[in-house]
């Protein structure tokens, strides 16, 4: 199918863009276009404009930031898996990097266009969740911070207002003596995930879990953090038994949809493995 008729704008500053989302009420943002192209395509998104960012400079970048990583929000996923200081200060997006469909995907997709979209079975959200992420948002009235916990809201829906643009992704360095996991189930390679776990474990002096992180993708309308999980793995130690337990604590919580791709219950039984691979995975060794 061929997308619906819509007039196509292409600005050359952040605050052109700025100006023209705010200016035109029914428009969508082209970032990479992995996924909005294929909406429009199929006719399940018909906005009036299109604003595509592809040419605003100050939008690409990739920089230190207070012991992490400020990715800016333009910046394509194949660059960020190659970079050397995403590589050693953020190991939980790399690993969840190369589960992005496939390298011609990565060339094109953005980090922040496929936040900003909130796909449910999306690694990025997952890592920016894990992560404590800060989403940096620049609308008319000018920036505002919003924390990962609060940004995603549900299905590719965000906490965006209408005249906003994601502009950047702050990422908070790794815990101390930390780990990285990731990992996912999909029919074939580069498909979407069918579910999938991000873990951060980090251990503390005395070699018991001090920090845990746990989200889950594919088992709801967004990304879905296991807080119960991670509390219960605190103190404890590194054990099979204790992520086996941790695993089937946060599985039993979720409430996975059932589509043509697997039943909920499947989805709820498959999130106790990944989850259990993906603590083990990220466990220091």
């Amino acid at each position: 199918m061929k997308p619906p008729p819509f007039a196509y704008l292409q600005p050359t500053s952040l605050d052109e863009a700025v100006a023209l989302r705010a200016e035109h009420e029914d428009s969508a943002v082209l970032a990479g276009g992995q996924s909005l192209l294929p909406l429009l395509s199929l006719r399940l998104a018909h906005p009036e404009t299109v604003i595509d960012l592809g040419r605003v400079p100050e939008l690409v970048g990739i920089s230190e930031w207070d012991g992490g990583v400020a990715v800016r929000a333009m910046t394509r996923q194949r660059a960020a898996e190659r970079s050397e200081l995403i590589r050693q200060r953020l190991p939980l997006v790399s690993r969840a990097l190369v589960h992005v469909g496939h390298v011609t995907i990565r060339n094109r997709g953005t980090v922040g266009g496929s936040i900003a979209h909130a796909d449910p079975h999306a690694e990025l959200p997952a890592a920016a969740l894990a992560l404590d992420a800060e989403l940096i948002a620049r609308g008319p009235s000018g920036e505002r911070t919003i924390p990962a916990s609060e940004f995603f809201h549900g299905f590719l829906t965000t906490a965006l207002e209408p005249d906003e643009l994601l502009v950047e992704v702050r990422f908070p360095g790794m815990p101390e003596r930390a780990g990285a996991g990731f990992v996912e189930v999909a029919r074939r390679h580069g498909d979407f995930a069918l579910v999938g776990a991000a873990a951060i474990v980090a251990l503390g002096g005395d070699g018991a879990i001090a920090d845990a992180r746990l989200v889950f993708i594919g088992v709801g309308g967004a990304a879905v953090r296991a807080t119960e999980a991670e509390a219960l793995l605190r103190g404890r130690a590194a054990t099979p038994e204790s992520f086996a337990e941790a695993a089937e604590e946060a599985a039993g919580g979720l409430e996975p949809p059932s589509d043509l791709h697997a039943s909920g219950d499947y989805r709820r039984r498959v999130a106790r493995v990944v989850a259990r691979r993906a603590l083990q995975e990220a466990t220091p060794r």
